[in-house]
């Protein structure tokens, strides 16, 4: 399983934040512990279709150090549509 990172290009709060997703809800919460994310920042069903952390570009350097993959625009867009839950449920 993988854990995947987009660029940091999103600004907010006078940050660059970028998103965190992985092939697995468990690695991901898993993850985003290791990188010391709180639990309160994930984002995912009902709120959002697709189980993520939203990271600052400092965390993101951390969590390619840690392993996690570097993904383009598009890439994480596909990482998104394959991830996301629909009516609680994964899709097949």
């Amino acid at each position: 399983m993988a854990v995947y990172v987009d660029a940091a290009i999103w600004h907010f709060a006078g940050r660059r934040w970028c998103h965190l997703l992985a092939d697995d809800e468990v690695e991901l919460h898993r993850f985003a512990a290791q990188l010391g994310i709180k639990r309160s920042s994930y984002q995912g069903p009902p709120k959002t279709s697709a189980p993520h952390y939203d990271i600052t570009g400092l965390e993101r350097d951390r969590a390619v150090r840690l392993g996690a993959v570097e993904s383009s625009r598009q890439e994480i867009v596909e990482i998104f549509r394959r991830v996301r839950v629909r009516g609680g449920k994964k899709p097949r």
